[in-house]
């Protein structure tokens, strides 16, 4: 073994990270700064050749940081797998008996790598069920990887824009700047507002609970507040509402719609289809040239017409930013974050070199979905 400190097993316990394969994946779970943490909670790291080139992490730096850089298979051989994507139903089956996997998961679209994972035997953690509880903050990669896509939703929307976004006074004349509306004041919209404030915008946003007013207004942008009942739901995500609210939202939010020039949208329930907050009659009332980012594509969309990866133009000359892979157009910094909140994760399975979950600690038992093969989420179940 190459980690210096032997586990009560009589072996250093393996912690591999594979290659990313999903199209447009341009992330690995595990940086080479971190790497030292989990040497001196008494892991081995073994890490795929070529893993983290486009987060522009070399397989020298890897081993520079204590790490072993594998080509070919790192699954077989390993105790534990860090991964972004789930892994797929091969190389579930790959995995020994008792392995333990922690990534995104959605229970809701990886059924066939759930099912894997239970006839192989294995353990899996989705970081996409972490309870939203402040001790667990520091893992909560949802909110880190949400960060880096309300960020990059203002810089496409100020790129795609034929406007400036800031108050410019010329010799040859003003230019007004530019307004920007978000939609949704989670951790993405929050960030979207902060990015759209700096480059110069004039900023509002709506979100459904009244809550986020403060944190809105604490970002220099106004808070739209419409005469509706509050949505916030468990963890501080809202909840779903029913359509007769949402048609009466969209009736309400029309006006803001039309008169900004970049609207960006952000709005997600966990395990849901997004909310479909702009019709396609909202969109045909917007100005010609007017730029929207719906960072929900890749889940149903908030707008009408949006599409995954693409940039669809309406009739009207209205342009339609569709996300897909967002935190991914960011591989840099996304990896670092996600790095951060996986390696916190498995410190807290870590004791004395073995990595064995507690699952009578919350954060444990609300994150696993499948424990040595047995289905272990109710939710799932259903």
């Amino acid at each position: 073994m190459t980690s210096a400190i032997a586990t009560h097993y009589g072996y250093v316990m393996r912690v591999c990270v594979p290659t990313e394969t999903r199209v447009g994946e341009k992330r690995v779970a595990l940086v080479p700064d971190i790497i030292n943490k989990l040497i001196r909670l008494g892991l081995d790291v073994s890490i795929q050749s070529g893993a983290g080139l486009h987060a522009q992490a070399s397989d020298s730096e890897y081993e520079k940081a204590g790490a072993t850089v594998v080509s070919g298979d790192v699954l077989k051989a390993a105790d534990i797998v860090l991964s972004v994507q789930p892994l797929t139903p091969e190389q579930m089956a790959t995995l020994k008996k008792g392995a333990i996997t922690i990534s995104f998961l959605s229970i809701a679209t990886a059924q066939d790598s759930i099912d894997a994972a239970i006839k192989a035997g294995v353990t899996v953690f989705s970081l996409e069920l972490v309870p939203r509880i402040s001790r667990a903050q520091s893992m909560d990669a949802l909110s880190s990887q949400a960060l880096c896509a309300g960020y990059r939703a203002a810089l496409v929307g100020a790129e795609l824009s034929p406007r400036f976004f800031p108050l410019l006074m010329t010799a040859a004349g003003t230019v007004t700047p530019a307004q920007v509306l978000v939609l949704g004041a989670g951790v993405a919209g929050l960030q979207a507002i902060a990015t759209a404030r700096r480059l110069g915008a004039v900023v509002s946003a709506y979100d459904v609970r009244p809550a986020s007013a403060d944190e809105v207004k604490s970002m220099g942008a106004t808070f739209i507040q419409l005469e509706l009942e509050s949505l916030e739901g468990a963890g501080g995500y809202a909840r779903e509402m029913t359509e007769e609210r949402a048609a009466k939202q969209r009736e309400l939010l029309t006006p803001f719609i039309a008169k900004s020039h970049v609207l960006i949208t952000t709005a997600a329930v966990p395990g849901r289809i997004a909310p479909r907050l702009v019709t396609k009659a909202m969109v045909d009332a917007m100005a010609p040239g007017t730029v929207i980012v719906d960072l929900a594509a890749e889940t149903g969309g908030n707008v009408e017409g949006s599409k995954p990866g693409e940039i669809v133009t309406t009739a009207g000359g209205v342009r339609i930013w569709g996300g897909k892979d967002v935190p991914s157009q960011l591989p840099f910094h996304a990896s670092m974050l996600y790095s951060r909140n996986v390696v916190n994760i498995l410190t807290l399975m870590t004791k004395d070199g073995v990595v064995a979950p507690d699952f009578e600690d919350e954060i444990i038992a609300g994150s696993v979905v499948v424990h040595n093969g047995e289905l272990k989420k109710e939710v799932v179940k259903k």
